[in-house]
């Protein structure tokens, strides 16, 4: 067992720099902190820094034996933690039933769409969904499938309207009962004038 910790000040400050290195610097300075410590150092210095014990293993494999990655790079080939997007079951069926209603497109170019709600509103509906997607993972998401950003700029400022949503929802409405039936549905995309 350690006889002596470092004081909560010092493994708060170690652990800002640890996080503040690349991953090959990371595990290297782990692996000399932990060394540094003796019996009982990696583990001490694992939960410190929250990183895995083997990550340790391999920092102090490294500064022992003098073993580099291949061309100096920073994670062997093939290692390292997958994305998200990429390890979650069903998570892009999900993503796609999210924004089923809330997707337009451009009617000069078939391949642009985007959608009015925002990475914070995805990931809450995740959440609701009992799936834990983060509002960063929601971007890569968007980027995964040639979602673009569209920000919409107003020239002058329009008096907000009561009955907005309301609006909203309605044709929403006519939009799942008008899906129903085998006409073709278009989607137009207008903007209001101001006529003085």
């Amino acid at each position: 067992m350690l006889r002596e910790k470092y004081s909560e000040e010092t493994e708060k400050q170690m652990k800002s720099f640890f996080y503040s290195l690349n991953e090959r610097d990371r595990r290297r300075y782990a692996a000399i902190e932990a060394m540094k410590l003796g019996h009982g150092g990696q583990k001490y210095i694992s939960s410190v820094l929250g990183c895995h014990f083997q990550t340790i293993m391999a920092g102090i494999n490294e500064i022992t034996n003098g073993i580099k990655t291949p061309d100096d790079r920073i994670r062997k080939p093939g290692g390292g933690k997958k994305k998200i997007i990429d390890t979650v079951e069903d998570i892009d069926e999900v993503f796609f039933e999210i924004l089923k209603d809330h997707t337009a497109g451009s009617p000069m170019d078939e391949e642009l769409k985007w959608t009015n709600l925002s990475l914070k509103g995805i990931s809450n509906a995740f959440k609701s969904r009992d799936m834990n997607i983060s509002p960063y993972v929601v971007k890569q998401l968007l980027k995964k499938h040639d979602f673009v950003e569209r920000k919409m700029n107003k020239a002058v400022t329009m008096k907000d309207c009561k009955d907005r949503n309301k609006q909203f929802e309605r044709i929403n409405e006519l939009k799942e009962n008008y899906s129903k039936s085998e006409n073709p549905i278009i989607s137009i995309d207008v903007k209001k004038r101001v006529h003085r």
